[in-house]
């Protein structure tokens, strides 16, 4: 009887292993069976407009819904980049503005980064509110920090001063954020990739599979 006991779990082991690997291998070489995302469509498509690198000819579109102030979104920048950095040549990404009301510079600091990419320099500007947000997020002097970065971008001072509080300026970030609105969007960052709400990846290894699974089924 002890005999057949062993003989019946070396044989469950061996099954359970088998099942294992097979679906280990299956995950390997096909990926995953879907794109994981949520319940949502991006209402505004992409256009000429919109603050976009990357391919002009993409196999996928990486879209974030962002706020310049937000912690979370400060923290998913690094990853973001360094991800980009390895697709530029396959895919586009697009920063659109979503400022939430509770951070009370990140309207601010939308509008600088549209006034100084009014001058070419928008990611440029975008590099430097997240590097330093721990600076202004808090500050009640951002008007003066956010005109100290636009000198060190070597830009215009006079013409920024002007676009920085103009209407058009204002218009291109209430646009962007009625869309993501329109968009179902709750919370940032929020990511569409070819369109669609994506699960907010945990790691650079998520993002990168969401990517991949994006580029293979367009």
């Amino acid at each position: 009887m002890d005999t057949q006991k062993r003989v019946i779990v070396w044989l469950s082991a061996i099954l359970v292993v088998g099942i294992a690997g097979i679906g280990a291998y299956q995950v390997a070489t096909q990926g995953p069976t879907e794109l994981p995302r949520k319940d949502g469509t991006m209402n505004l498509p992409l256009d000429q407009t919109d603050w976009t690198k990357g391919s002009k000819t993409p196999k996928a579109t990486l879209v974030e819904y962002s706020d310049f102030q937000c912690p979370a979104c400060g923290a998913y920048y690094p990853m973001v980049e360094e991800v980009f950095g390895e697709y530029k040549d396959k895919i586009s990404f697009t920063y659109r503005h979503f400022p939430l009301s509770q951070h009370k510079n990140a309207l601010p600091a939308a509008y600088a980064s549209e006034a100084v990419g009014a001058q070419g320099k928008f990611w440029e500007m975008a590099d430097m509110l997240f590097k330093n947000q721990s600076e202004w997020s808090e500050s009640t002097t951002t008007p003066l920090i956010f005109e100290g970065y636009a000198k060190k971008l070597g830009l215009d001072m006079a013409k920024y001063k002007v676009d920085v509080n103009s209407d058009t300026t204002k218009a291109r970030v209430e646009r962007s954020r009625k869309s993501g609105q329109l968009s179902n969007i709750n919370h940032t960052p929020t990511f569409f990739i070819n369109g669609k709400m994506a699960t907010n990846p945990r790691s650079k290894e998520e993002l990168k599979a969401l990517i991949d699974y994006a580029i293979t089924h367009p």
